[in-house]
């Protein structure tokens, strides 16, 4: 079989080689992969700003925000201006097959859209709780259990929620919106992290710094505003070529992160979008959850004040 193709009307190169150390896979199976399972991805990432991790060749993984120059004309963009780099960033809205081909090309493993689409970017359609555990051998186990209290808050609360692996070793919990913008997503995302954790304080944590966590789980509610989560259904850039991958909440028990990979996951999926199967309605967010959440401290404004009084608080011990 050729090392290169063209599919689509996209030259596809070097098929043959590896993709790095450790992933059990050359660039084929990944273009294979992702081709396969183009038309069940793409409606998840169409329309939203989209950041990618290559992997080139003898390099270690990189995230790309901004298209490089050599990116064909016909691929669909949006510019927005970023306050954190205080300039404006062309992001590529990946809204079709041949832009995903490209992409696969490019050796971009890893798709992070944005939480909001290009043209509502203050209105995100999903509230998202990554779900993190400490770096143990029972990691994922630890997430799952963290996943079930997360659920409990939101029924508690008259919401429910859709689950995924990260492709890592953590959960994804996603909440469908509509009719809220961003500042009340996060508020509502910080109350329903708090509720989580006060069902079961030996599990889940909502420490933003990492040694404050204990060995529980993280349960991260800053997913928020013009942040970006690893696409359903994308590989991951570990070894294996894990992918995220969609869960009934009866299911969750029962995996491991490793048994979803771009070799494995086609035949589970079995033709059908599960993201779309098993994503409940969008909802509304009740009152009492934005209250108790406005009443939150912003979790990384919070951490970096208190990084600065530790930091003091050390200076000052040494200088004793």
């Amino acid at each position: 079989m050729s090392a290169d193709e063209v599919r689509d009307g996209v030259s596809l190169t070097h098929l043959d080689q590896t993709l790095f150390d450790g992933a059990a896979a050359v660039k084929r199976d990944l273009v294979d992969y992702l081709d396969a399972v183009s038309a069940r991805m793409i409606p998840h990432l169409r329309g939203r700003p989209l950041s990618v991790i290559r992997v080139l060749r003898g390099q270690d993984a990189f995230m790309q925000k901004n298209l490089p120059k050599y990116t064909p004309d016909w691929v669909p963009r949006t510019t927005i201006w970023a306050e954190s780099s205080q300039r404006k960033v062309t992001y590529a809205l990946c809204d079709d097959r041949p832009t995903l081909l490209w992409f696969a090309n490019q050796r971009a493993i890893e798709y992070h859209p944005a939480l909001a689409h290009a043209t509502e970017p203050h209105h995100p359609t999903h509230l998202v709780l990554d779900l993190d555990p400490p770096e143990q051998d029972d990691s994922f186990t630890l997430a799952v259990r963290a996943a079930h209290l997360v659920r409990q808050a939101l029924t508690d609360a008259g919401l429910a929620g859709a689950v995924k692996t990260s492709g890592a070793k953590g959960v994804h919990v996603f909440v469908p919106l509509t009719g809220h913008d961003a500042e009340e997503a996060a508020a509502a995302g910080r109350a329903l992290a708090a509720r989580a954790e006060r069902l079961d304080p030996a599990v889940a944590t909502t420490a933003f710094i990492r040694e404050d966590r204990g060995g529980k789980v993280f349960l991260d509610s800053t997913r928020a505003g013009g942040a970006t989560v690893v696409s359903v259904y994308s590989p991951r850039a570990r070894p294996g070529l894990p992918v995220s991958f969609p869960l009934a909440w009866e299911e969750i028990d029962d995996v491991a992160p490793g048994d979803f990979t771009v070799h494995t996951a086609l035949s589970i999926l079995d033709g059908r979008d599960r993201w779309a199967e098993l994503m409940p309605r969008p909802q509304r967010i009740p009152a009492d959850v934005l209250d108790e959440g406005r009443a939150i401290p912003v979790a990384r404004v919070q951490a970096m004040h208190e990084g600065k009084r530790r930091a003091k608080a050390r200076r000052e011990a040494g200088e004793k």
